[in-house]
């Protein structure tokens, strides 16, 4: 993995929101949300150093653009986003400390990730964001803040879940947010929508009005209907 650095961010003890493409897309709609909304600014990419993949566009390959940009506004900064996650393990591990290794160099204090969470309960184009913390402590906190904690044990892959591992083993407090979402294989803007909403709750910060998502979430809607 290759790090660039474009400059140095004159920030101090930023919030960290971290979080890749995963099902439903539920992590890069949100990061994306974001990144539009508070009009953050790029200050370091991430960058595979060989493709994992190519694109056959039928007849001729492209290569995947297979990089993550750090951003950054005021007290937040924000990785992750657009497409896929890396494909070996040694590379998403490097992704994880390279994430630490930033929250250390400005002192953040806590980091955000966030992701789908696949569920058979009809959701009623409601549904709900569950959380996950480093702590039993730090959940008990969230508890009186009226959030739903998940509801039972599991695994949680990919790098929207390892994140909190690094965070754990590195001192630093991370919180977990997962929306609900029936289908996995179809961009879920309502479940980023609550994680939009439960990301406000939790930093006592507005990031911008949902209103683009939601339309967005009815022409899925509509789409599938038909």
């Amino acid at each position: 993995m290759d790090f660039i650095q474009k400059e140095e961010p004159d920030i101090e003890k930023p919030i960290i929101i971290a979080a890749m493409q995963d099902m439903g897309n539920v992590g890069s709609i949100v990061v994306n949300f974001i990144n539009d909304s508070l009009k953050t600014k790029t200050f370091r990419t991430a960058k595979t150093p060989y493709p994992t993949y190519v694109v056959d566009n039928g007849g001729y390959i492209d290569l995947p653009d297979e990089s993550w940009e750090y951003k950054y506004t005021e007290d937040l900064i924000v990785f992750g986003g657009g497409k896929g996650q890396p494909q070996s393990n040694s590379e998403l591990n490097a992704l994880c400390q390279d994430v630490m290794d930033i929250a250390k160099k400005y002192s953040a204090k806590f980091i955000y990730t966030l992701g789908g969470f696949h569920t058979n309960r009809p959701l009623n184009n409601t549904p709900k964001t569950y959380i996950t913390t480093t702590s039993i402590e730090l959940t008990k906190q969230m508890e009186t803040l009226d959030v739903s904690t998940t509801p039972q044990k599991s695994i949680i892959t990919g790098f929207n879940g390892l994140i909190l591992g690094f965070a754990k083993k590195n001192q630093i407090h991370g919180i977990g947010m997962y929306g609900e979402l029936n289908e996995p294989e179809i961009p879920q803007y309502r479940a980023a929508i609550s994680i939009i909403k439960t990301i406000e709750k939790l930093t006592y910060r507005k990031l911008g009005n949902t209103s683009q998502l939601e339309i967005m979430a009815q022409e899925i809607e509509r789409k599938f209907k038909n």
